[in-house]
């Protein structure tokens, strides 16, 4: 029964790979494409240009908080100088945790924006591609255990991207 069943599996894989060398397959490295398109280098620059306000506010109350850390430690201040001192404390840190949060949200949910239309503007690419070149079957990289580089199309990819 067994050498039915390997025979069997043998004579598939024999079939199989008779077929499959009418096929035109290509693989694509979609991380790479997400690191190192231009749509992708010039959404990562907006977005830092984006927030850069933000990021130097949350900056300035870091500086101001580490004043008020540093005049605290003094031994020179009257008590109710340093309740004042330590209130304000209190309250800045109170608004560093509340900045940091909005911008961390807001951060994230517009680079989430900029990646589905950076994907979306790939798959395009890659159906393009695929289309002129006469590709049957695309492959992403992080699903295959093995693949030759003759068949990355990752690079035409890019430039394609780059282009528009």
């Amino acid at each position: 029964m067994k050498r039915v069943l390997c025979w069997c599996v043998s004579l598939i894989l024999v079939s199989g790979a008779a077929v499959a060398a009418d096929y035109k397959i290509a693989v694509v490295d979609v991380d790479r494409i997400m690191r190192e398109s231009g749509p992708s280098i010039r959404a990562t620059k907006k977005l830092e240009k984006e927030f850069e306000s933000r990021r130097n506010e949350m900056q300035r109350i870091t500086t101001q908080g580490k004043a008020l850390e540093a005049l605290l430690d003094k031994n020179g201040l009257h008590e109710a100088e340093r309740k004042a001192k330590e209130r304000e404390l209190v309250k800045l840190n109170q608004d560093f945790q509340r900045l940091q949060r909005e911008f961390n949200e807001d951060r994230n949910t517009r680079m989430n924006e900029e990646i589905a239309a950076i994907q979306e503007r790939a798959r395009q690419a890659i159906k393009q591609i695929a289309e002129s070149e006469k590709y049957d079957l695309v492959f992403q990289e992080n699903e295959i255990l093995f693949r030759s580089s003759r068949i990355d199309i990752t690079e035409k990819v890019i430039k394609l991207l780059g282009d528009k």
